[in-house]
């Protein structure tokens, strides 16, 4: 495993995360949750990802469990508030009530006195971004939080933010978590550019584009059975937009050469390409199997050259998005 800050931070963490959006608590039982877990351990990774809204809690659950026993300082536990866990108007979105719950539930139910990084989930536009940025400031003068980080948010939210805490004497988010790989790039032009001036990192999600990336959705044919794309409890909504898209699956089928001739298999080669960004500090791996988690830690640490980056360009065309407007929060809270 090899290890980067979280962007200009202090604060380092495994290149490879594991994350539980949509397997712990629901998709997978427990005890092969816990297995994948293990075997994160085993590889090195060290940054574990999750959100209260997971299974409605239940995958902050079930990571509380699969850690217990470990040396926590060895860890990096990350969680995320803002989207309803509950049915009070209350009891959603980054106001201060919602903020000081949400984390005092998040840390009950991983079990343990504080989180290395607490992200608002989205951008809040039904309260003021001073009282948020307040509240998260202030789990960090109470020892609840180490670190602020965002996600999904949009450049000129995250610009807002950073200029805010430092008129207002604040603790500054240092990272966002957005959704990044081969084929969903909105963050390059706008996003990425303000958070490499400003000192913060992408913690990236779908780095494998939930698993089309790794080539077994193919043309003109169903779905693998088990797969993600036939389990509405897994995720496959998500992906529907890319299974619709025939000429984009010819597309990623191209990429299995470039895959062989880096040594790698198409996961592992879609992982390694988001590693390639230095604005990256992380990117999050999920699995349902733990061979899956061993199989994809083995992009930490590689290389791509820049004519192999180039043919990746070059396979995938014109099927890249590339719009920086496809960043949205809701308007209104949900």
């Amino acid at each position: 495993m090899e290890f980067r800050h979280l962007g200009s931070s202090g604060l380092v963490v495994s290149e490879i995360s594991y994350g539980n959006w949509i397997t712990h608590g629901s998709q997978v039982e427990e005890d092969a949750a816990v297995a994948c877990v293990r075997a994160a351990l085993d590889e090195g990774v060290t940054t574990f990802d999750t959100a209260d809204v997971y299974a409605q809690g239940r995958a902050e659950e079930v990571l509380g469990r699969a850690l217990k026993g470990e040396r926590r300082d060895g860890l990096e536990v990350f969680s995320k508030v803002f989207w309803p866990m509950g049915r009070s108007r209350n009891d959603r979105g980054l106001s201060r009530k919602h903020i000081v719950r949400g984390v005092e539930a998040s840390l009950r139910r991983l079990g343990t006195d504080y989180l290395d990084l607490y992200q608002a989930h989205r951008f809040d536009y039904s309260t003021p971004l001073e009282e948020t940025l307040r509240a998260f400031d202030d789990l960090v003068r109470q020892g609840k939080v180490l670190y602020i980080g965002v996600s999904e948010w949009r450049a000129e939210e995250i610009e807002r933010a950073l200029k805010l805490a430092d008129e207002m004497g604040l603790d500054r988010i240092v990272s966002n978590q957005p959704q990044y790989n081969m084929l969903w790039r909105v963050i390059e032009s706008e996003v990425v550019p303000v958070c490499e001036r400003e000192g913060l990192g992408q913690v990236v999600w779908s780095p494998i584009a939930q698993g089309v990336l790794t080539g077994k959705y193919k043309p003109g044919q169903a779905p693998p059975a088990g797969s993600r794309a036939t389990d509405e409890k897994s995720g496959a909504g998500f992906i529907q937009r890319f299974l619709d898209n025939e000429e984009l699956l010819q597309r990623v089928q191209g990429l299995a050469p470039l895959a062989e001739e880096a040594g790698l298999n198409l996961a592992q080669l879609a992982i390694a390409w988001v590693l390639q960004n230095p604005n990256v500090s992380s990117a999050i791996i999920g699995a349902s199997r733990p061979e899956q988690v061993r199989d994809n830690v083995k992009a930490a640490g590689v290389k791509l050259d820049a004519d192999l980056l180039r043919r990746v360009d070059e396979v995938l065309g014109d099927s890249v998005q590339r719009d920086p407007a496809l960043t949205v929060s809701p308007k209104e809270r949900p």
